[in-house]
């Protein structure tokens, strides 16, 4: 969304005591002591750093106040850019020895707020660790430092006849990093999976500023799976430094398939049918008629004139078996409705079918000024029902919502439409936004699939969750982090158990009294 308004709760990017003589004597105090511990990290990182990775100037600090959901804006006290894991494990160190909180950011493209700065802590940039250390053709694994870029791993890995399959939206700028932390998707999640499917190490930095191995190059390492609470983490345990990955063959045969519909009830029956069938596409993709609207707007893709939704289906593997899924996957679609289909089977034609779903978040800057971009999962034999009740939404309350989303494993991506500049639009917007992530929780389904929970959905975690459920997650936060210095303030709607604050309670909690939990 591209709204700067300060949500509640949220500092402003300006927010401090200095100097300011409406303050208390106690607040000047405890400004000056958060300046003079920002200051021990900052004299710890120009030791390691050269000068242009560290920043104080506050003009230059704005640059990092949010990701890629602009909502939300902080600046932090300070930002740090290190080249390697030696110089992170030092910084985190000093950030630990002085009670200084700090976030780790990629490439800033995340959509939940989950790269949002600490007013008063340091900002993490790896953007600058963009290694990719080792391609092992033999192992089928590539070794990459959190600043790489997505599709750069494929592009590195295609010589040798293979690729990295996860591919978020923004893969041509999104890094590692990130997706570890947000355990990102992408189209061809559907046939394979995420990326927690997709790592089997990580050279990972704790909260202490230890450096230490998770996993290795086994698909699966033997001992607690400490990998698989990092992965999708969202930065709340430490900073991964190196990720080892598994790399995939290149397919014989791809198909990409554009099919066009009159409905989005079309569509998705489509959909359920091609899944029914026991054929698993590589992606199923859908554009309701506002979304494709948005990318002829933009990138001119010539979608099918007058479709009110249209599938974007990709197969590939042996050829034999994907000429048989063709033939099954045509016939189905026109069963359910469809007045086109057109076939790509070479890159060109690929990328150009590509190219509209490819750019549709942007692309709806088009046709609007500003827009939420949500993320919820529903089953898939929810869509018909949960995409009327959407439509009813928009209708009901004026607020217009594109879907574009990977059909195929029900995760919706809703765009929701509205000016800022009009009095009350945000907050009806917003009101929307939450009311679709309460249809996917009412469906059986969640309210993320792949952008994380972040700063933007912590609120709506008591609708998925008891207190129980979230003092069992938060226990394994504490267990890595007691000190509550690694991306506070993220996931969780309050602090809890070992980062509640302020002070401790005059009675036990329930999971202490239990023996389950400790409060530091």
């Amino acid at each position: 969304m591209t709204t700067t308004t300060e949500p509640a709760g949220v500092p402003a990017p300006n927010s401090g005591t200095d100097g300011d003589p409406q303050k208390a004597p106690e607040q000047v105090r405890a400004s000056a002591e958060v300046s003079a511990r920002i200051d021990a990290v900052a004299d710890v990182a120009r030791q390691l750093l050269p000068e242009s990775g560290v920043i104080t100037d506050r003009t230059r600090l704005r640059t990092y106040e949010c990701d890629g959901l602009a909502h939300y804006r902080v600046t932090p006290a300070l930002v740090v850019i290190p080249q390697d894991d030696s110089q992170v494990a030092a910084i985190v160190r000093a950030c630990a020895e002085h009670g200084v909180p700090y976030v780790a950011r990629g490439s800033g493209t995340g959509l939940s707020g989950g790269a949002l700065p600490h007013a008063e802590g340091v900002l993490i940039v790896t953007s600058r660790m963009r290694t990719i250390r080792e391609v092992r053709r033999e192992d089928q694994r590539a070794v990459v430092e959190p600043g790489v870029i997505n599709l750069d791993v494929t592009r590195a890995a295609t010589p040798v006849g293979y690729y990295y399959a996860p591919d978020p939206s923004s893969q041509q700028i999104c890094s590692i990093g990130g997706n570890v932390a947000e355990n990102s998707g992408g189209a061809h999640c559907l046939k394979y999976g995420f990326t927690t499917n997709h790592v089997t190490g990580a050279d990972f930095i704790t909260p202490d500023g230890d450096l230490v191995a998770l996993g290795g190059d086994a698909p699966d390492a033997p001992g607690y799976d400490l990998l698989g609470a990092v992965v999708g983490s969202e930065g709340t345990l430490g900073i991964v430094t190196a990720t080892t990955v598994k790399l995939v063959r290149l397919p014989e045969e791809v198909r990409t398939i554009l099919v066009g519909f009159e409905s989005t009830d079309q569509a998705g029956a489509a959909t359920s049918a091609i899944i029914s069938a026991g054929i698993v596409p590589a992606a199923i993709e859908m554009m309701d008629a506002l979304a494709i609207e948005a990318a002829e707007a933009a990138v001119r893709c010539n979608y099918p004139d007058g479709a009110g939704a249209v599938l974007v289906i990709e197969l590939d593997g042996a050829r034999v078996e994907v000429e048989e899924e063709y033939a099954e996957v045509e016939r189905l679609c026109s069963d359910n409705g469809a007045f086109e289909q057109r076939l790509a089977t070479d890159p060109a034609e690929r990328a150009l079918i590509w190219k509209g779903r490819k750019s549709a978040f942007a692309a709806v800057g088009r046709i609007s000024p500003d827009y939420i971009v949500q993320d919820g999962v529903i089953p898939r034999t929810a869509l018909p029902e949960v995409l009327r009740a959407i439509a009813e939404l928009s209708s009901s309350s004026g607020v217009r919502v594109a879907n574009v989303f990977h059909a195929g494993d029900g995760n919706l991506h809703p765009l929701v439409l509205f000016d800022d500049s009009v009095e009350g639009a945000g907050d009806a917007a917003e009101k929307v936004s939450g009311a679709i992530l309460d249809l996917c929780i009412e469906h059986g389904g969640s309210i993320t699939g792949e952008h994380g929970v972040g700063m933007d959905k912590a609120k709506y975690m008591p609708r998925m969750y008891s207190d129980d459920d979230l003092d069992t997650m938060q226990l394994v936060r504490c267990a890595f982090d007691p000190a509550n210095i690694s991306n506070p303030g993220k996931i969780f709607p309050t602090p809890r158990l070992c980062g509640e604050v302020p002070g401790r309670h005059k009675a036990a909690h329930p999971l202490q009294q239990a023996g389950l939990a400790e409060v530091f």
